[in-house]
């Protein structure tokens, strides 16, 4: 790495790293003043107002690093080249035999580090702070009652409902879980005052212990009941550990999956996504093979903007870092307009596959790109 590599590394990362301070600290500042009123109200009760901020908006950095990296990076590779410009600097390095392709290397190799840390953020960093990223300033603590949309269980035929949800104690308020025709010895649902989810154990596997059960009201004299062969729901007549009035039903639909909605697919790790995929009981469409297939996408897509944006600054001689913020901003709006349109054609699955709306945004811009820089750095 040369002197001048060094020099040009340095200003890309003073650059991105104050985007980043800027643009987070904006987002902070904006949502703190709308939620002041609730976190001060949280800081009574707890140990003080710092430890709160800092639970509340910690996670929310890395979701904030994870949305913006693409554009970050582009950002301080234009206005790099920009201030190179407005020093007359990339003049005089040109004029020693040095062409555009060789100084916006490091860029590349920078912007590449960039989108690389930003998947590693998304799959080690963001999973393990999800349920605290799926509450708002209102349910800090998780004890807030949710609206819960009720979700179907493919693998036993069980639609799982209820008035709620409570974070904090995996529970269901109020459940309803609708039976198919061949559990009717229970009746058509069961009806009960809770049900809390309880992970896979020694004893039983996972799903939801019903308590308070008050349709059906003979639940502790109907034997426990099976489909093809697997538990589906446990009663208190063959079950030593169940009480008179609560059961145990049986589902791979776990309580996260029933809380977290939309985020859960938003914040959970490539792992995660296949497994789910691989779960019989979720029955995840199109949308969820989308957002696998557009993790792996998503850093050639970041280098490929890299690549459209360049040229901006290097086909002509901008010394205007704002006109180039400009076109910057048009350029990604254009950009991300392409990608969210294929998503939306694959996410049904009826007019493009999952892996085609995730890859076709690459294989229309990447040629786009890849000619753009060719004309541009020779």
């Amino acid at each position: 790495m040369t002197l001048f590599d060094r020099y040009l590394l340095r200003t890309y990362l003073r650059v991105l790293l104050v985007s980043f301070l800027t643009l987070t600290g904006l987002f902070i500042i904006v949502d703190l003043f709308g939620n002041l009123e609730e976190f001060m109200s949280y800081a009574e009760k707890q140990n003080g107002l710092a430890p709160i901020l800092l639970e509340y908006y910690g996670p929310r950095v890395f979701s904030f690093y994870d949305r913006t990296s693409g554009l970050l990076a582009l950002t301080a590779a234009i206005f790099t080249i920009t201030l190179l410009h407005g020093r007359n600097e990339l003049t005089a390095v040109m004029a020693a035999g040095i062409s555009k392709r060789r100084i916006v290397r490091p860029l590349i190799l920078a912007t590449i580090a960039v989108s690389l840390l930003a998947a590693t953020n998304r799959e080690w960093v963001l999973p393990r702070v999800r349920d605290r990223l799926s509450r708002n300033a209102q349910d800090l603590l998780g004890e807030s009652a949710k609206h819960l949309d009720p979700r179907y269980d493919y693998q036993t035929r069980i639609l799982i409902g209820g008035r709620s949800t409570i974070t904090a104690r995996q529970e269901i308020v109020q459940p309803s879980f609708r039976l198919p025709g061949v559990l009717s010895q229970f009746g058509r649902q069961i009806v009960a005052a809770k049900a809390n989810y309880q992970p896979p154990s020694n004893e039983h596997p996972g799903g939801y212990l019903v308590t308070g059960i008050k349709q059906p009201e003979d639940i502790a004299r109907i034997p426990s009941a099976d489909l093809d062969g697997q538990p589906v729901i446990l009663t208190s007549h063959d079950v030593a550990w169940l009480h008179k009035r609560q059961c145990f039903v049986v589902s791979n639909v776990a309580f996260e999956y029933l809380a977290a909605g939309r985020s859960w697919k938003q914040y959970g790790s490539m792992v995660e996504l296949i497994g789910a995929l691989r779960n019989p009981s979720l029955g995840f469409g199109a949308d969820t093979r989308v957002v696998v297939h557009s993790r792996l996408v998503r850093p050639l897509l970041d280098v490929t903007l890299l690549l459209l944006g360049l040229p901006l600054v290097l086909a002509r001689r901008n010394r205007n870092m704002f006109v180039a913020g400009a076109k910057c901003l048009v350029l990604v709006a254009g950009f991300y307009v392409v990608i969210l349109f294929f998503q939306a054609l694959g996410n049904n699955n009826y007019l493009l596959s999952p892996s085609l709306a995730a890859w076709g945004p690459l294989l229309l811009l990447g040629p786009v790109a890849y000619t753009a820089a060719q004309r541009n750095w020779e």
